[in-house]
């Protein structure tokens, strides 16, 4: 599986960005995405999540601000990020969990940077 981001760009606080996933190669039916993002020095910190039928978690900073969603025709993933703030500012990831066999198999992707000025 290869997951491509796109999206991430120097934008203002209060505004508003969309990223993107593509997922390709073997994608089973029922799967989780999930964005995660990282700034330099610090860990890399969930975001949202997303599972093939629309389930969606996020964490409380970005309650209210960001949309999860996905399109499982196409797959993809998007988070639409409104009211973006400095402390948005990070390097965010697209990751895919999926199941074979009982067993778990995780993918990331390469990052896209989101950069909000004061």
């Amino acid at each position: 599986v290869h997951l491509v981001e796109s999206g991430g760009a120097l934008v203002q606080a209060g505004g508003s960005l969309k990223l993107s996933c593509a997922a390709s190669g073997s994608i089973f039916s029922e799967n989780r995405m999930e964005w995660f993002r990282q700034v330099p020095g610090g860990q890399r910190e969930f975001v949202a999540s997303i599972t093939n039928d629309g389930i969606t978690n996020y964490i409380d900073a970005v309650k209210g601000r960001f949309t999860v969603s996905r399109d499982n025709d196409r797959n993809m993933m998007f988070l639409q990020m409104t009211s973006l703030t400095p402390e948005d500012t990070a390097l965010y990831y697209c990751y895919l969990r999926q199941e074979q066999m009982g067993r778990g198999y995780v993918f990331w992707g390469q990052g896209t940077q989101v950069t909000v000025s004061s």
